[in-house]
């Protein structure tokens, strides 16, 4: 089955971060990244632009409106997500739980349909 992680951070707390602390948080990353490489339930991923670039779209009576910029009231954002192909959802959780940003924000799972 496959999931999509989503992933949620605060980007602004991660920039603060000491260095020596952003560095263990990417090197957790990329142990959770090497592992599901080699276990074969990596299918894809990727982090997202900044959300001051984020565009919304929505279509009003026939008319296109295009709002510029993050307008939430949250600090979280959606920061990128993940895609695996597991045995079960528990196995998926158990993946997101391993994320870093799971500790510190959020991350959420979602089955994929027809994927």
């Amino acid at each position: 089955m496959k999931y999509m992680l989503l992933i949620h951070n605060n980007p602004a707390a991660i920039e603060a971060l000491p260095d020596d602390e952003k560095t263990a948080l990417f090197g957790q990353v990329d142990t959770v990244m090497k592992e599901l490489q080699e276990s074969g339930e990596w299918v894809g991923g990727a982090g997202l632009a900044e959300a001051a670039r984020t565009k919304t779209v929505r279509v009003r009576d026939g008319a296109t409106i295009v709002t510029d910029g993050p307008y939430l009231e949250a600090k979280e954002q959606f920061a990128g997500y993940l895609t695996v192909d597991v045995a079960s959802e528990d196995r998926a959780v158990e993946i997101a739980a391993s994320w870093p940003d799971a500790s510190l924000w959020g991350m959420e799972v979602r089955q994929l349909i027809g994927g």
